[in-house]
């Protein structure tokens, strides 16, 4: 796993137990919009890394 990706995982599970800790009743706030931008990102370090092997031949 590269830096960036283990930064984003780190950042994506930190802003996801901030929404959790703060608001537990409210559907979003800005700590989970973080969260999902910070995963998203963290998948596409992964991609870009090619930790993630993608195969277009489906076997």
């Amino acid at each position: 796993m590269s830096k960036s990706a283990a930064g984003f995982l780190i950042l994506a599970l930190l802003s996801g137990i901030l929404h959790l800790s703060l608001v537990p009743d409210t559907v979003a706030t800005v700590p989970l919009i973080a969260c999902g931008v910070f995963g998203a990102l963290f998948v596409l370090a992964l991609i870009i890394g090619r930790k993630i092997k993608f195969d277009p031949v489906l076997r």
